[in-house]
């Protein structure tokens, strides 16, 4: 089975706007077993959406579209589907009422504009908005609906662009994430299951840190290779601070691929390999500190508190973080976390000496079993010679003493931070984990 996804917005198109939309569906669709082959992004122009439709339709078994569907001069996505495949809008009493609703339990008048929300395709399955007012719609297309979507351009075969195939749906669904979200769960999904035979298709990551992408690569390719040639599939992808090995398959034998696979990546990458799926490190970390009943402080200084945000992403985190202190500057230093003014003055705020301090300081201060500190050079400027712009101090207090890392981060300020907090973290899995520093 084909799917396209066609995401519309001159938002997307500026920059001005993260389409999320192409991770999250993509995501949801491999989970029902049915893989995206193509998506594309086109701005809010009728030639241009029409012809990333008709082309989609030329190609997909399912189309889904996203934006275009609410009140506004530019959402025209419901218009231009309408006229692509000839069928003419009428008025959905079922959303009018709706969309009435909608604003009266909010106390507020129903702007005139939304009238447009509630003019539908004739033969389209509504999907009323819970977290709004714009109605996803949903069109099964006939034989035939193919030279209506070529604009006359021209007798084709039907396997050619723009032809329609029995099965094939054009699903739409408004652009708002808080919106797309629940009624692709609610509504599409089953649609999906009722209408498409679920595809074998199963689909693993394995999370790893500590290790660049090419080393991995080629830590694990020689092995795995006799696997890829019985059809599994193997992919990479790096992140700040981390490499996600991806394992695919389709078929009868993917789920013994995959599983295969994975024993191979886990014996050859051993330790640098904290979780995987959807398994983040700050989960790994504070799922220690639980089954362990420990407790964890943090002193930052350049990450400026991201590995407290981290952490607190996780839900159950209060049990087991203290708190933080974002220590910037050297008088935070020395009144939150008591470094003596005359450690700074000898070695710099950013040292051995005073990431030692800072982790002792605030672990003493919160009586946790472990504190981490970092304490850097983001950059771009502040570097020497001695600490060049990239330098960063890791120290991780626990009852048997201080023990202090110095790593060089060379990144863009928003990287360092981030392969920084994602390096803390590690540190401190390594030392719950019982793996080696």
């Amino acid at each position: 089975m084909n799917v396209e996804i066609v995401n519309t917005g001159s938002e997307l198109m500026l920059g001005r706007v993260l389409n999320t939309h192409q991770q999250w569906l993509c995501r949801r669709l491999a989970d029902l077993g049915h893989v995206v082959t193509r998506q594309v992004a086109v701005a809010d122009a009728g030639r241009d959406i029409q012809q990333a439709v008709r082309e989609a339709l030329g190609r997909a078994d399912l189309v889904i579209t996203t934006g275009g569907l609410g009140p506004t001069s530019d959402d025209i996505t419901r218009e231009l589907i309408a006229g692509l495949l000839g069928r003419k809008l009428v008025q959905n009493r079922d959303v009018l009422a709706h969309i009435e609703g909608f604003f009266a339990t909010r106390g507020r008048p129903r702007p005139a504009k939304t009238e447009m929300e509630t003019m539908v395709p004739e033969g389209a399955l509504i999907f009323l908005n819970q977290a709004g007012t714009a109605p996803g719609l949903a069109l099964r297309t006939e034989a035939g609906a193919g030279e209506q979507a070529r604009g006359g351009e021209g007798r084709r075969t039907e396997e050619k662009e723009g032809a329609s195939r029995p099965g094939q749906w054009l699903v739409m669904l408004p652009g708002p994430p808080r919106e797309l979200r629940p009624m692709f769960d609610s509504a599409v999904a089953p649609l999906i299951r009722r209408e498409f035979v679920r595809e074998i298709f199963v689909c693993r990551t394995l999370r790893s840190t500590g290790v660049g992408e090419a080393r991995v690569q080629e830590l694990i390719e020689a092995e795995v290779e006799p696997l890829v040639k019985l059809g599994l599939g193997i992919g990479y992808c790096a992140r700040p601070g981390a490499v996600d090995v991806r394992l695919t398959a389709g078929g009868g034998r993917a789920e013994q691929l995959v599983s295969d696979g994975a024993t191979v990546v886990y014996r050859l990458l051993g330790g640098q390999i904290y979780g995987a799926d959807d398994e983040e490190l700050e989960n790994v970390v504070v799922r220690l500190l639980t089954q362990q009943k420990k407790s964890l402080a943090l002193a930052e200084s350049c990450t400026g508190g991201i590995i407290a945000h981290r952490v607190t992403n996780v839900p159950g985190a209060s049990a087991v973080f203290w708190g933080g202190a974002v220590s910037y500057s050297n008088a935070a230093k020395e009144t939150m976390l008591g470094v003596r003014p005359e450690t700074l003055r000898q070695h710099g705020a950013v040292s051995e000496a005073v990431a030692r301090e800072m982790a002792a300081g605030v672990r003493e201060r919160s009586g946790a079993d472990f504190a981490v500190a970092v304490t850097g050079i983001a950059g771009p400027d502040g570097g020497t010679p001695e600490k060049p712009v990239g330098t960063v101090f890791f120290a991780l207090a626990a009852a048997d003493g201080v023990a202090v890392e110095r790593r060089l981060n060379p990144w863009d300020r928003t990287t360092f931070k981030e392969v920084t907090a994602t390096q803390a973290l590690e540190k401190l899995r390594r030392r719950l984990a019982g793996l080696p520093a």
